[in-house]
């Protein structure tokens, strides 16, 4: 389904899946903003709700600027076809729907996006999904939770906000093993840094909020798969959740994902200079970046990553009182929750995007209260250390 591609990352993201206007020539894909499309007549109606054609029938179920995107997404990841959801969420929420039942039983990451994890444990769970949230970087906790209704494996890698890294390779070896969909959430990595697919995963997902995008102006979330029978699944459940991507929101997320190779390039030549900075300032007691040789999974992000990437998470040797007071005075990176966007962000995962996880389970993922999560932009990287350098010299 996807189209041929090319050996750069940096051309897929610029023209994959894109075409120029065949009205009028226009170099951007035009936006498609209608909601339904119209038959040259009834036998052709008929013909494209019985597949026999293909064409466009109603935004909910297609629409030329959202495949564009998917197309776009599909040969970054090196995927059959992707499907292109209205947030992120909504991408998580569609792949438990049609990849697991009442009494089915998943396994996944315990430090991940909370409200990822808070919508299994609250929502589905009471339609009968069973989970275990174990640290999936130790494929041996995996291996002890497997039951014979486990269905599906969730790995996020890099972990947000611990920076863990989980073994692609050995998760879809054990999930061959066992007949379970791998399904790999790869926002952190981008598919410019990371492709789970070729690495055996079966299905990948991101927030395109993130690096795909990377403007803080759109919300959405887009679904990769690794075979036809995988796509069909999901689409179906998909379109009849109407959880369907809009046209607008395509648009800008293809503007995006244009300067996708050059802001991740940009922003990770940073995080590696300022993770190295924050390693070896007095104030600071622990770095957690895969860049770094003391990350204990360096030799991991070196073999299954193409980069190291533009977040990393630290803690202050003074404790939870100097983070908060760091992140309060800092003046570039900007207090907010969201990665993966042009500009440096900060904040505090604990009391913020995982405040929805108990301080148990927050704490057994490592999400401890000293943790600060740093997601680093694309601005000057002397400006970026000069504004640590100058919040930390306040901090006792």
């Amino acid at each position: 389904m996807q189209e041929t591609k090319t050996k750069s990352k940096y051309t897929n993201a610029i023209h994959a899946g894109q075409h120029p206007d065949p009205v009028f020539g226009g170099i951007n894909v035009p936006i498609y903003q209608s909601s339904t499309f119209v038959f040259k007549d009834a036998k052709q109606g008929a013909a494209r709700f019985t597949g026999e054609e293909d064409g466009y029938i109603y935004t909910r179920i297609g629409n030329p600027t959202i495949k564009a995107l998917e197309d776009n997404v599909a040969v970054l990841e090196n995927g059959y076809g992707s499907l292109a959801t209205s947030s992120g969420m909504s991408a998580l929420s569609t792949l438990v729907m049609a990849l697991l039942d009442s009494n089915s039983h998943m396994i996944s990451t315990a430090a991940v996006y909370g409200s990822s994890r808070t919508l299994v444990e609250e929502l589905f769970s009471k339609f009968g999904v069973e989970y275990d949230y174990v640290d999936t970087s130790d494929i041996n906790n995996i291996k002890k939770c497997l039951k014979p209704n486990t269905k599906a494996l969730f790995v996020e890698t890099p972990a947000n906000p611990t920076m863990a890294l989980t073994d692609i390779r050995a998760c879809a070896q054990l999930a061959k093993e066992n007949g379970l969909t791998l399904v790999v959430d790869n926002t952190f990595a981008s598919p410019i840094l990371q492709n789970p697919l070729d690495l055996g995963a079966d299905i990948v997902y991101h927030s395109v909020t993130k690096f795909i995008n990377g403007h803080a102006d759109v919300v959405g979330g887009i679904i990769v798969t690794k075979t036809q029978d995988l796509f069909d699944q999901i689409k179906k459940t998909l379109v009849l959740s109407g959880a369907t991507m809009d046209p607008n929101q395509a648009w800008l997320v293809l503007r995006g994902v244009k300067s996708l190779a050059l802001r991740v390039e940009k922003a990770q030549d940073n995080a590696i200079k300022i993770a190295r900075f924050l390693e070896n300032h007095p104030k600071v007691a622990w770095v957690n970046y895969p860049g770094l040789k003391s990350h204990p999974q360096h030799d991991l992000a070196k073999n299954q990553m193409e980069g190291f990437g533009s977040l990393l998470c630290f803690g202050m040797k003074s404790g939870f009182e100097a983070g908060q007071k760091l992140i309060n005075t800092i003046n570039i990176p900007a207090l907010a929750v969201s990665l993966g966007g042009i500009e440096s962000l900060i904040q505090h995962p604990a009391s913020m995007t995982h405040a929805s996880i108990s301080r148990e389970n927050r704490e057994k993922a490592g999400i401890t209260d000293e943790l600060i999560r740093m997601s680093v932009g694309c601005e000057g990287f002397e400006d970026l250390k000069n504004d640590l350098e100058e919040t930390l010299s306040k901090i006792d």
